[in-house]
């Protein structure tokens, strides 16, 4: 599993302490650091001693918001054939890595969606006051909360995987096979600052062969309520993830390579 992280150690701390309490762990989790300051190290280190799989932090300098560079040198560090992406700002249901697995398929990348918490909830989480569970709700998207372990299957080859939906991805909640993402470069380095960059690497890997598979009302995912990160870089990003669908480009030049 791979959890990325920028200067925000608290809610990081929550994330891992969701991870501790799955049903089903992954192999291991790397933490994909986009240039944290000391206080996120010394809260991975002070749970690398009590975690129940390897903890594994990957830190590059603080040069502005690369997200892509930091997952694809977190994919290069990553030992299992099958990857589990999620941000650093989630709390992940006690079934999320079950679900994952259970859908996944050779072929196929699966995309999840999460339930947005508010600012009020969000702040009894991180400070104690609230303790997580399966029951977090927001009335803005309660639909995403709902778990059906019938409904999952049923729906992840149907739920927005064609027409203007075909390329709808979550970068927050997302799994692929290793080789796939090798197959296609990861993700594309060009992205500089925010957006876009996971619904490019989608498109990339659909152009390829890869398919689409939605996990709904499973895999769920809270986010904890912050403010919106600049999207000054946003347009010559979108330009970037019309020219993949436009070209039919599967692989990127600055990319996952790199670092392997």
């Amino acid at each position: 599993m791979v959890v990325t992280t920028y200067n925000w150690p608290l809610a990081l701390k929550k994330c891992l302490e969701s991870i501790m309490e799955l049903r089903t762990m992954p192999g291991e989790v790397i933490v994909a650091d986009d240039g944290s300051r000391e206080e996120t190290k010394e809260l991975i280190d002070l749970y690398k001693a009590k975690f129940p799989i390897p903890l594994i932090h990957v830190w590059q300098p603080d040069e502005g918001f690369q997200l892509a560079k930091i997952r694809n040198r977190a994919f290069a560090a990553t030992s299992g054939e099958y990857i589990i992406q999620v941000d650093g700002d989630l709390i992940l249901h006690p079934y999320f890595i079950e679900d994952h697995i259970r859908i996944a398929q050779r072929g196929f990348f699966i995309t999840g969606s999460r339930v947005i918490l508010n600012e009020g909830m969000t702040g009894k989480i991180l400070d104690d006051s609230f303790k997580h569970d399966t029951g977090l709700r927001n009335k803005k998207n309660t639909l995403n909360g709902m778990y059906s372990f019938m409904v999952q299957r049923l729906l992840s080859r149907v739920y927005k995987t064609a027409g203007r939906n075909k390329f709808y991805v979550k970068g927050c909640n997302m799994s692929f096979w290793k080789n796939d993402l090798i197959k296609v470069n990861g993700y594309n380095e060009s992205f500089i600052g925010w957006g876009r960059e996971d619904s490019e690497l989608a498109i990339r890997l659909i152009n390829a062969g890869v398919k689409k598979k939605f996990l709904k009302m499973g895999g769920i995912v809270y986010h904890l309520y912050h403010k919106e990160a600049s999207r000054s870089y946003e347009q010559a990003n979108v330009d970037l993830m019309n020219a993949a669908v436009q070209q039919k480009i599967t692989w990127c030049e600055r990319g996952l390579n790199q670092y392997l």
